[in-house]
């Protein structure tokens, strides 16, 4: 149903074998990118996912490695043939950024729709996708992600049956549609039953732990994190640089009940994540530490 991709799971410069952020999410064929830090290219071309057909691109900040990457790709993408608008979407300050990295990149063969978010909570709609960003704790404005999947209620027989609808207009009140026949009206309320659980995967990057991430990533079904920094005795260079530490990823996760926790965004210094497994998952521990390219599919629950 949703196919998640870590593209790079670095932060700050780039090192052997790990590139710089990205997040790669597609749905029923559409394509969100999250960041696009130094070797996103690369990793996309190693997963052979293709370029023509990502319609949006979201950032969550602006420092260098999350958004280096950005004119390349964008050359890359005109190189595939594409010719429709392509949305970009960061905190304030994305038009001044864009417009200074397009000038290595001039003369794109589609349109760039630029949109600033500048409100505590944004919410946007991507075909089978609903988007929506937090304000980060960070250096410089940031916003954190969550991607929504919703799921069609049940389809109620019995409902159906009392309410005397026409078996051929079944499927199409499942799917949403009013359906006018002689002088009734039938909705889709009069075939569906209880509401169902859809999907949910957050990006949380770049910031301390703030109250707000809490049930902005509830009962999310994949939770990816940053954790800078795996060693507790950094906390203080945490809190000084606006980052997180292993615990406190893994803190969100447990207090938000989400099913699962990739961390990312690991410092250039921080050699082994590894090494701080077993410490992060007594806290919650069904956490995975990140590599470049890690891959997940999550589908419906059979409910």
């Amino acid at each position: 149903m949703i196919d998640i991709y870590l593209l790079g799971c670095g932060g700050s410069m780039p090192v052997p074998n790990r590139s710089l952020t990205s997040l790669l999410v597609s749905v029923n064929g559409s394509k969100l990118l999250i960041d696009c830090g130094e070797g996103t290219q690369v990793s996309m071309k190693i997963l052979g996912s293709g370029f023509k057909a990502i319609d949006a691109i979201c950032f969550t900040h602006y420092h260098a490695d999350h958004v280096a990457g950005l004119p390349g790709l964008l050359l890359t993408i005109a190189n595939s043939g594409r010719v429709d608008p392509l949305t970009l979407i960061g905190p304030t300050g994305l038009k001044n950024v864009v417009n200074g990295m397009t000038v290595i990149a001039p003369m794109l063969p589609y349109e760039l729709n630029l949109v600033e978010v500048q409100q505590e909570f944004y919410e946007f709609r991507l075909n089978h996708m609903i988007i929506h960003t937090i304000n980060c704790d960070h250096t410089l404005p940031c916003l954190g992600y969550s991607i929504e999947i919703k799921r069609m209620n049940k389809f109620n027989k019995e409902k159906a049956e009392s309410n005397k609808i026409p078996t051929k207009f079944w499927s199409i009140l499942q799917r949403g549609n009013r359906v006018q026949f002689n002088s009734e009206i039938f909705t889709p309320e009069m075939v569906l039953g209880d509401e169902r659980k859809g999907i949910k995967i957050c990006y949380i990057t770049d910031t301390r732990p703030i109250d707000s991430i809490v049930n902005f990533i509830k009962e999310s079904d994949l939770f990816i994190c940053e954790g800078m920094y795996g060693d507790e005795k950094n906390i203080e260079k945490a809190i000084k640089n606006k980052h997180m530490t292993f615990k406190e990823a893994a803190i969100l996760a447990k207090l938000s009940r989400v099913q699962e926790l990739w961390l990312t965004h690991f410092s250039p210094a921080l050699n082994d994540p590894e090494m701080y497994l077993e410490q992060t998952r007594s806290i919650f521990y069904n956490t995975v530490i990140g590599k470049d390219r890690i891959y997940k599919n999550i589908n419906y629950k059979n409910l």
